[in-house]
């Protein structure tokens, strides 16, 4: 029997995004975004680099045009094999000249300084798509890079952000659950919630086997000295904030799980949500919880144990929210438009938030930078205390207001190690930069 393929090839052709005509709202697979992604860095190099921080679990196969499987067109267009949690595209075994390789978790870093830190410019992440059928992150961060790459050195905004902060975008944390054929399928290849799969600073879970993907992130963390960061997720309408999870200790309060910087966590929180068009307002979701201003304390909405914000907090020294965007986890894409014009503009004001409160250096008598230095806030016990980078940086998200900054270059001081103490005054006025502290 002879099989025409042209009319597939016409559609397949339709598919592919395009960095000058503008992108589609749509949901577009993780082939298609690794070409998009790929095409930005091409055409906009001297302001993005794209690297891979790691894989996902599934090993995937490399289609040809309309989906097929170099090598077999019959047994990948009509036998997909059901593995795991969910339905899992693929035949389950190696095609004769198809090319198996696990998906590339991709990211794209954006500034005037892309390839590298510079010192003075803080670290500022999106992670969309963590849970596979929690899919409007995954959109939205598409379109904020549209938007930032059409709007650099055009646009003050996106200028004045892109100049000042090195952006760093993951649109899809979990590609594998994407790519189930099942949108009910939140989990990765394993059936594992990756948000419930990194140490938690309140349950000994040392011997717990991390996913990759979990480990790309961890991997990701320690490489970057992260200030600030959000995690895109869906199935409410609310921005959530550290702690998620409790033993019971000081922390707990009226049913809330408080961290050290609960007033920082609040200010971020409700910057995101009265940006928004509606997450503000309450009462965004049918037969969901009423949240206040549209924010929670992750502990107080329900316990977490084993989440990214707080592993972000605790032990990078990244503050991180957890943004629920949208009623339905996968809504049609319809709805996509709307849900961009909703959250574009608490997508900008958010990331500007890095540049709260106070950044400085450690350095030593000689002018040399001190690593792994304590910055401490009195009146502000982290778990971990905030500590230097390799480049003697530090960088502390604050209100305003008059803070007493504590610095010693050892974990446990003595009479060789001193704490030196010194008093500083946040102010933020609007477009510009907090005020530097630099302890020496």
């Amino acid at each position: 029997m002879m099989v025409l393929f042209t009319p597939c090839l016409c559609l397949w052709l339709g598919a592919w995004v395009s960095t000058t005509s503008g992108l589609d709202f749509r949901y577009h697979n993780t082939v298609e975004i690794e070409q998009y992604l790929k095409a930005v860095n091409r055409n906009y190099s001297s302001f993005t680099h794209l690297h891979s921080i790691g894989k996902s679990v599934e090993a995937a196969l490399r289609r040809g045009i309309c989906g097929m499987a170099v090598g077999s067109v019959a047994e990948t267009l009509f036998a997909p094999m059901v593995t795991g949690p969910c339905l899992w595209h693929g035949s389950g075994r190696p095609l004769r000249d198809a090319h198996v390789d696990r998906r590339d978790l991709w990211v794209l870093v954006l500034g005037k300084y892309p390839n590298e830190h510079k010192i003075g410019i803080p670290e500022f992440k999106y992670v969309g798509n963590m849970h596979g059928n929690e899919v409007v992150g995954r959109v939205l961060l598409l379109h904020l890079i549209e938007h930032l790459t059409q709007g650099y050195l055009s646009d003050p905004e996106v200028t004045r952000i892109l100049n000042s902060t090195r952006v760093h975008i993951l649109p899809s944390m979990n590609p594998d659950g994407f790519e189930a054929s099942d949108r009910d399928c939140m989990f990765n290849k394993h059936g594992v919630d990756l948000n419930r799969n990194f140490p938690d600073a309140f349950e000994r879970d040392e011997e717990e086997p991390r996913e990759a993907e979990v480990r790309a992130i961890m991997d990701w963390l320690s490489s970057e000295s992260f200030v600030l960061s959000a995690n895109l997720h869906g199935g409410a309408v609310v921005a959530s904030y550290p702690y998620d999870n409790s033993n019971g200790g000081a922390e707990l309060q009226r049913g809330s799980s408080v961290s050290p910087d609960n007033d920082v966590f609040v200010h971020l929180a409700k910057t995101y949500s009265f940006s928004h068009t509606h997450m503000h307002k309450e009462n965004n979701c049918y037969e969901s919880k009423d949240f206040k201003d549209g924010i929670t304390n992750g502990y107080y909405w329900y316990p977490l144990s084993g989440g990214m914000q707080d592993y972000n907090y605790v032990w990078s020294q990244c503050l991180e929210i957890t943004l629920e965007l949208s009623c339905c986890k996968y809504p049609p894409e319809s709805d996509l438009p709307g849900l961009w014009r909703a959250n574009k503009p608490a997508l900008l004001a958010y990331m500007q938030q890095v540049h709260l409160g106070v950044k400085g250096q450690v350095l030593d008598t000689t002018g040399v930078p001190v690593q792994n230095a304590l910055v401490e806030v009195e009146g502000r016990r982290n778990l971990c205390p905030f500590r230097t980078d390799k480049n003697g940086e530090y960088y502390r998200l604050l209100l305003p207001g008059n803070y007493t900054f504590k610095r010693s270059s050892s974990s446990v001081p003595d009479v060789t190690q001193p704490t030196e103490s010194c008093t500083s005054k946040v102010r933020n006025p609007a477009g510009s930069h907090s005020v530097a502290l630099l302890a020496s």
